[in-house]
């Protein structure tokens, strides 16, 4: 009999959610399909077993938190009476469990839906979600829906707490039942509630997975990293408009590129220049990795995650706006890789598209530096002895004064206003 842990999916993973079954008791598992979909404090992905046999028991119940390498499932020839009559139970039993001499059936992130199928669940206990209320689904399953003109408010989840699962959606995608809109749902009536005597109501709110991770990494950074920070002001008259005459040809040459594309892509060349700021602390050491990876921030709507670029500076500005492109999509629909994430030496943070005049980011440990991008503001300028109106922009670079100071940070931020500022450097080099 085989064995089906809880992966390991990243270095900072210590457990994972199993949201919900794909396979049930009995079912005939062969290698590469998904058993499971698990939640780390990332992404939510399926598991796949890459043995076959028939899933004799499952160890653990939907919606429980496992640390990594417990058991949670076991495969067999043929299902015991007695494991098959067994309720999955909670994850601490399993992580007590003493290892066994069983192989264990080793797991892998699986990016294709499937078509497993999960215990099922009478529609009398589904729930729909009430008006208002957060909608508690996958990215796989939110991404789903999006792509297919779906309204989640109106789908009952059959998942644990009220969870919309992928079989939940199934109907709709294959077309058994109409797709569902809000004016399905018939509101219910209004009744006026009195206000209380006593005010005082609130919502609790429990933290997610990414967030508490970010907490605890930022927590880290600020105890342990004495941060600086450097803000320069950037002329972009120039990026403006070499931006608009590349977008004007995209339809003939399949580039299309965004601000961020260019400030991704003047620090990665810029980083040559200066290994002190595309270094990492390990220990009592400072560590220059010769390899440029930029990491992007991108805004979740359960927290942060930062995708990065390999050898950012070794590729075209073609190159970084389209993988930019698809690190960005594939991390808001819950796609990305752990080795896509878990990475990376030096940090863009842009919050120009929210309007922002300009802020500080703490550093992404262990990284020595992080850099973060205001808006581009037009704004009258001096040019000649005269007024005149300018595009302009503030960057601000949080660095770690045990790996650098603030006029090597000085110099770094000189060369990246070089190459905003003379873009056409930035398609040569």
């Amino acid at each position: 009999m085989a064995k089906v842990i809880m992966p390991k999916m990243g270095d900072a993973m210590e457990e994972g959610t199993l949201l919900r079954w794909l396979k049930n008791v009995g079912d005939q598992v062969n290698a590469g399909d998904p058993i499971a979909e698990i939640e780390t404090d990332k992404v939510s992905l399926e598991i796949e077993a890459q043995e076959s046999g028939v899933l004799s028991r499952q160890v653990v119940a939907e919606g429980a938190v496992v640390p990594i390498g417990a058991v949670i499932a076991t495969l067999g020839d043929e299902v015991l009476e007695e494991a098959a009559a067994a309720a999955p139970v909670a994850a601490a039993p399993a992580a007590a469990a003493a290892p066994a001499p069983e192989p264990v059936v080793a797991v892998q992130a699986a990016s294709m839906a499937t078509n497993g199928h999960a215990p099922s669940v009478s529609p009398a206990t589904a729930a729909v979600p009430a008006p208002g209320e957060r909608i508690r689904a996958s990215p796989l399953v939110k991404r789903l829906a999006a792509e297919h003109g779906i309204d989640l408010n109106v789908i009952p989840g059959t998942g644990p707490g009220g969870r919309i699962v992928k079989d939940d959606l199934q109907p709709y995608l294959t077309g058994a039942r109409p797709k569902p809109t809000a004016a399905a749902v018939a509101a219910p009536a209004f009744t006026p509630t009195p206000v209380p005597a006593s005010r005082g109501e609130r919502t609790v709110v429990p933290l997610t997975k990414i967030k508490k991770t970010t907490g605890r990494r930022m927590i880290e950074s600020v105890s342990t990293a004495p941060h600086f920070f450097v803000t320069a002001d950037i002329e972009m008259d120039a990026a403006v408009a070499f931006r608009e005459q590349v977008n004007r040809a995209a339809d003939a040459t399949g580039v299309k590129i965004s601000y961020n594309d260019l400030v991704v892509k003047a620090c990665a060349n810029a980083l040559r220049r200066f290994p002190n700021l595309n270094s990492s602390i390990d220990g009592d050491t400072i560590v220059q990795h010769h390899n440029i990876d930029v990491n992007l921030a991108v805004a979740l709507e359960d927290g942060l995650i930062a995708p990065f670029i390999p050898d950012t500076d070794r590729q075209t500005l073609g190159t970084v706006s389209a993988m930019a492109k698809d690190l960005i999509g594939r991390a808001r629909s819950g796609q990305l890789l752990p080795n896509e994430y878990q990475g990376g030496t030096f940090t863009v943070s842009n919050l120009g598209m929210y309007d922002v005049d300009e802020f500080i980011s703490i550093i992404n440990p262990p990284q020595a530096a992080i850099l973060a991008v205001g808006s581009i503001a037009n704004v009258p300028v001096v040019r000649d002895g005269a007024v005149v109106p300018g595009h302009r922009m503030k960057i601000t670079l949080s660095a770690d004064h045990r790996v650098t100071d603030g006029a090597e940070v000085a110099q770094f931020l000189q060369a990246v206003r070089m190459y905003l500022e003379h873009p056409v450097l930035l398609a040569v080099h």
